[in-house]
This record gives C-alpha cells, structure tokens and sequence, in this order.
C-alpha cells in the first residue's frame, strides 16, 4: 500500500531526465512549468485528464496522442474493451494530433492489428503498446521532417467507447447469447471483473467459451447457445476451476 514509481519514471531517474508530474493539469502553475520547457513536440498516452487546448498547442508541433484504436472506431477512455465487447476482428493504434475534442484530431499514421477469437483485452493491449511505442517513434521522426501531414478523420464510421463500470461485468444469460458473453468476459474479466449467478450462488467468472467442449467446465444455456464457464472465484474463496466449485457443492 506504498506508492511506486511507474518503470517510465524509474528509467527516467536512470537516465537522470527530469520528471514533472502535477496532480491537477489544469493548475496554471503546472501549464507554466510545461510551457517553460519550449518543446518540440508533446505525447499523450492513456492521461486520465483533459488538457486544456492552449496548453495542446503549446508545443512547436503541437500535442500528438497514441489511441488503441483505428479512429474513428472507439473514441474515448475504453477503446481495447470495446473493441472486443463489439466483435470487432481487428483493431490497431492510431498516432494523431490532440485538439478540443474527444480523440477527433487529425491523424498522422495507423496500424492495424487482429483480434484472436479468444484474446482477453490484457493480452491485446500488451500487443498494442508494444505496436503503439514502435509506431510513435517512427512517426515522430516523419512528422518532424515533413514527411507526414496530418488527415482528418472521416465523418463516417465514428463510435464512442465510454467508461466500464463494475456492473457491466453483470453475466446475463438470458439475455445475452453465448457468444457475448463470452466476449464480457475476456473484455472485462482481468480488471473490472464479470460475474454470474450459479445455484443461488454469485461467482466471479475468469475464463470460459463459446458452444465448444465441456472438459471439467459448466455449461450454461443462454439466450442463444451455450456459454462454458472455466474458471470461477465464489465469495471469500479463492480462484479455481468451475468443476472443483461445482464438485464442492455435492
């Protein structure tokens, strides 16, 4: 219950770089300080604060954003979740440059990246930040010689990707079909959390798929197919596969 440096932090004090981190970006104080430094150009990623749009355009090149999604598709603060709770096969990270609005900006460049049937948003999003830190840095690097200019972004095609909260972890079985469920569950399982009731019994759900083989799972019809819950935790237990939690009930 400490608080730690992130590993950008600790490589920084490495590197003996200097590290400003003001709690409230907003303060006129902490824009000054960044002003101060004159830069060149200022990066964005995954700030869970709204820059105000004098201190975006502050820098040379302005304020480029690196977003875990092919814009327009899933503007906002969860675009990996959603990319999976919408079906979507593949998504990408897109490197643009930040205005007022909510991830609108014109973009610089775009890579895309497929989505595997059974790919939980932890594992996508560790491919994605690898992708998006290699593509930063080329695209800097363009940006600043000219080599790239910024496009907008189509009207068409834009979608929202709000905020997740603990009950959107809520398991529905009959009103959700297999298949969504099972896309709740790799989209939100790892952090928010999913859960289901079972025997009268509220179960945390980790792991578990679609209309397949049942092995030590247990199956659970749904609106349309049936969903296999693998992996479940009851309450004040501990994680553990659905078939032990089941043969624990007699």
């Amino acid at each position: 219950m400490k608080p730690r440096p992130s590993p950008l932090k600790t490589l920084a004090a490495e590197l003996q770089l200097p590290v400003f981190q003001p709690e409230r970006i907003r303060d006129e104080a902490a824009q000054d300080r960044i002003r101060e430094v004159r830069a060149d150009v200022m990066v964005v990623v995954a700030y869970g604060q709204i820059l105000p749009a004098r201190l975006l355009e502050a820098p040379r090149l302005g304020t480029v954003n690196v977003h875990a999604s092919l814009l327009p598709r899933h503007r906002g603060p969860a675009p990996i979740e959603w990319a999976i709770l919408s079906g979507d096969t593949e998504t990408g990270i897109t490197i643009m440059q930040m205005d007022a609005g909510v991830d609108t900006g014109p973009i610089l460049t775009q890579e895309r990246v497929a989505i595997a049937s059974d790919e939980s948003a932890g594992a996508l999003e560790g491919k994605l930040a690898a992708l998006g830190g290699r593509l930063l840095v080329r695209s800097l690097e363009d940006y600043a010689a000219g080599r790239i200019r910024p496009a907008p972004q189509p009207a068409e095609g834009a979608t929202h990707a709000p905020r997740l909260t603990s009950e959107d972890g809520k398991l529905d079985p009959t009103a959700m079909s297999a298949r969504e469920m099972d896309r709740r569950v790799r989209a939100l399982g790892e952090r928010i959390g999913t859960w289901i009731t079972l025997k009268g019994v509220d179960l945390k759900v980790f792991r578990g798929h679609p209309d397949g083989q049942i092995d030590d799972g247990v199956p659970v019809p749904t609106a349309d197919g049936v969903y296999v819950v693998d992996e479940v935790q009851p309450p004040g237990g501990r994680r553990m596969s659905a078939a032990a939690w089941l043969r624990g009930r007699h």
